[in-house]
């Protein structure tokens, strides 16, 4: 609790209305969203409030949406998103708003100017988990994984600074989709069990994968040189992406050092346990967080001295 307040208050925020909405957004990342959590730690406290407010929006919405799923017809689902978002879009308008997670992403938005345009992508790609199971082509999953996730990536930047926001917005967008790929990779179990599969199919037909087979939950041969293809693409968007993280503020790189190594890291779970994505959900060990957990956290320390 205390420093949770130090954190609020480092930041500049003293409405006691806003102070318990950046306040839920923190609880809902600590509990969902263990491996960023742990990243932001080493943000400085003035930065983190901000940090939770887009990724309690994000995880905010991804419950709606997940709960419209429930015990609901197509039509239902639809209608209910329909009206969720016209309640969301009013309030970015409106710039008002009486759910707390809203407030605090309205206050964020302001504070740092932030181009609206990414959250309605953000919104239309979870409009698309509502109307789409598959996608055809990996261009055609990359208009789902841009508003899922790259953008995310693209409104970090003005809160995190950078020294040259066109470059670190290019390379932001692509830590963003390997984040997202990577999960695809490590989820797929789970996504089929939801009526989702997030690897392009002409891809997975590339390798010799029989659809069925992957709504199925059947580990194959095929399979498994398809992910092995999907997760070199993961290491070559992090690559990329890596270059960029030096254009931040160094008060903020060994966040994000410490969130590439741990979220792209999936992908190394997920060949340790042989691709069993289907029985088993690759985790980062406790070893490996703290192997990055250590560097990022004297880093911290040493950017603000």
């Amino acid at each position: 609790m205390l420093n949770r307040m130090k954190e609020i208050s480092a930041a500049g925020v003293s409405d006691p209305a806003l102070i318990s909405a950046f306040a839920e957004c923190k609880r809902l990342n600590a509990k969902f969203g263990k491996t960023y959590f742990l990243a932001t730690r080493f943000l400085p406290k003035e930065k983190r409030p901000f940090v939770h407010a887009l990724y309690g929006f994000a995880r905010y919405a991804d419950e709606i949406v997940d709960n419209f799923e429930i015990s609901r017809s197509a039509s239902e689902r639809r209608t209910a998103f329909q009206n969720w978002r016209q309640g969301v879009d009013l309030s970015l308008k409106t710039k008002l708003s009486n759910q707390p997670i809203i407030q605090a992403l309205l206050y964020t938005i302001e504070r740092f100017e932030i181009d609206l345009s990414y959250f309605d992508a953000f919104l239309n790609s979870m409009a698309m988990d509502l109307e789409i199971s598959t996608y055809e082509t990996f261009p055609d999953l990359m208009k789902y994984v841009y508003g899922s996730a790259s953008v995310i990536g693209l409104e970090m930047v003005p809160i995190l600074g950078a020294n040259d926001l066109v470059e670190a917005n290019i390379c932001a967008e692509k830590l963003g989709t390997a984040f997202q790929l990577a999960n695809f990779i490590r989820d797929v179990g789970e996504d089929v069990d939801r009526g989702r599969i997030y690897l392009p199919q002409n891809e997975l037909m590339s390798f010799g994968v029989d659809i069925q087979s992957v709504w199925e939950k059947r580990l194959t041969p095929q399979l498994k040189e398809a992910l092995k293809f999907q997760i070199a693409r993961v290491r070559e968007l992090k690559s990329e992406a890596d270059i960029g993280i030096k254009l931040l503020s160094r008060a903020s790189q060994p966040c994000i050092e410490a969130a590439s190594e741990l979220y792209c890291g999936i992908v190394d779970e997920v060949e340790k346990i042989d691709f069993q994505i289907f029985s088993k959900r690759a985790k980062t060990s406790m070893i490996r967080r703290l192997r990055v957990a250590l560097p990022a956290y004297l880093k911290s320390v040493q950017s603000r001295t």
